[in-house]
């Protein structure tokens, strides 16, 4: 079963907590209902006008609960709070499901887009109800931390029942051996959820860690009116016109000690590397998703069109490619900037490998004669083009998606590789959101103690 988040707040590039992979499979949907009915239609017994008509709920009960294991959670008296919120919980679960069965599409005309896309936009959107109001170094709130948890949990129920077949042999009771088809989890959510789940964890530790500060936060607003520690502050940090909403962090006159610090430093390196680690999972999961037509078709016939002049001069020329050099010396000022860069750089990549697959299809005296030009040339520059694109990334982790990633994305129908790809996607911006919460601090620290 899967549930999706309604409020819709952003996150650039572009997430269960335990730290094993031990979720429990039901054989029976928690949205069914088992009655005595069930038992006599199965074994065939008759049943009189007077026992339907005894067994069947009434319709306000249906409409409050949906199901029979739920009917003791309401007493013949006012429910109390604990019992109003199961209650309202179980009709926001039920309200999200039946979104998703949908599609997204309320109408129910069967115009709603595939699961894979409704599943990967019900992370996104619990990534954004959950964590988007976060500009703080400091705990979840226990409401948000349960439905991270609830919510998550269900989403990622569906990759219980994603399996692959392979040939096994099963032993009868008198020691006779069949080739049967055994089950088991997909290679790719076997190897990369129970990663996701450790990381996610790791991620609502380090938040809960945040507990006692020593330093504090003043909101952009409030500043002229918190004297000298609002202008010490802003002596030190200074916010860009994009991000003037966030709180400035402020510390103390003589700044954090040193243990201090180091924890600091110890949880920003720590979040870094789950950072990493999400991010590597991510690019695994979108080079495993097909490329869709759409985009090929969109694609210009030349790669130095699409690169530009002066980088395809840079990389067809030089003897001994450097991706940094070239970055350096194309001197990118913004991130927007540095996502056009990528877009023409991975447009270019893939007309070159096109191109050197055409070559390669010809006849054996054509491709002799065309692999001593054009054809080593494409392979070259496809190549270089894939290095240059992921030097760019790695110098702007938080880059949001590339044209491909988000095409790839939005045409995407296997559901296994939505659920890892948003997974991973918002795992990565929130280890990317601490990374630069912590070196905030740092820096203040920083600066204060300068003399």
């Amino acid at each position: 079963m899967e549930d999706s988040s309604e409020d819709h707040a952003g996150c650039s590039t572009p997430s269960a907590d335990s730290l094993e992979y031990s979720r429990t499979i039901s054989e029976v949907s928690s949205y069914s209902e088992h009655s005595c009915l069930d038992d006599a239609f199965s074994l065939g017994w008759p049943i009189s006008a007077k026992s339907t008509t005894t067994t069947v709920r009434s319709p306000a009960v249906l409409t409050k609960l949906g199901m029979k294991q739920h009917c003791d959670l309401v007493p013949s008296g006012k429910p109390n709070n604990e019992e109003e919120e199961k209650i309202a919980e179980l009709e926001l679960m039920k309200e999200r499901f039946s979104k998703l069965l949908l599609g997204e599409d309320m109408s129910g005309s069967g115009k709603g887009v595939c699961t894979a896309v409704t599943i990967s936009n019900a992370i996104t959107n619990l990534y954004a109800t959950v964590f988007g109001q976060c500009w703080r170094l400091e705990p979840l709130s226990p409401e948000k931390k349960s439905m991270w948890r609830r919510e998550m949990e269900c989403l990622l129920s569906v990759c219980d029942y994603i399996v692959e077949f392979y040939p096994s042999v099963q032993t009868l009771p008198d020691g006779t051996t069949l080739d049967v088809m055994a089950t088991r989890p997909r290679a790719d959510i076997y190897m990369n959820l129970p990663a996701l789940e450790k990381l996610d964890s790791m991620l609502i530790e380090i938040l809960d860690s945040f507990e006692n500060n020593e330093f504090w936060y003043v909101d952009e607003e409030n500043v002229s009116a918190n004297g000298d520690i609002s202008k010490s502050c802003r002596k030190v940090i200074h916010r860009n016109e994009e991000k003037w909403w966030l709180p400035i962090p402020c510390v103390p006159a003589v700044g954090l000690p040193e243990k201090t610090r180091k924890e600091l430093q110890q949880k920003k390196d720590c979040a870094n590397q789950i950072h990493k680690a999400a991010m590597a999972i991510n690019n695994s999961i979108l080079t495993e998703m097909e490329i869709p037509e759409t985009y090929m078709a969109t694609l210009p016939k030349s790669g130095r069109t699409s690169v530009g002049d002066s980088i395809y001069k840079y990389m067809s020329t030089v003897e001994k490619f450097s991706p940094d050099f070239l970055l350096n010396c194309l001197d990118i000022t913004s991130e927007h900037e540095a996502l056009e860069i990528a877009d023409r750089v991975e447009a270019s990549m893939y007309v070159w490998r096109r191109k050197a697959s055409m070559n390669n299809s010809k006849s054996s005296w054509e491709m002799v004669k065309d692999l001593m030009n054009d054809g080593d040339k494409n392979q070259l520059l496809a190549s270089r083009a894939e290095t240059l694109l992921l030097c760019l990334k790695q110098r702007y982790p938080g880059l949001s998606q590339t044209t491909l990633d988000t095409c790839k994305i939005q045409y995407n129908k296997d559901v296994g590789q939505a659920i890892l790809e948003s997974y991973s996607r918002v795992l990565e911006s929130l280890a990317f959101k601490i990374v630069s919460w912590i070196g905030d601090v740092l820096y203040i620290d920083g600066s204060v103690k300068k003399p």
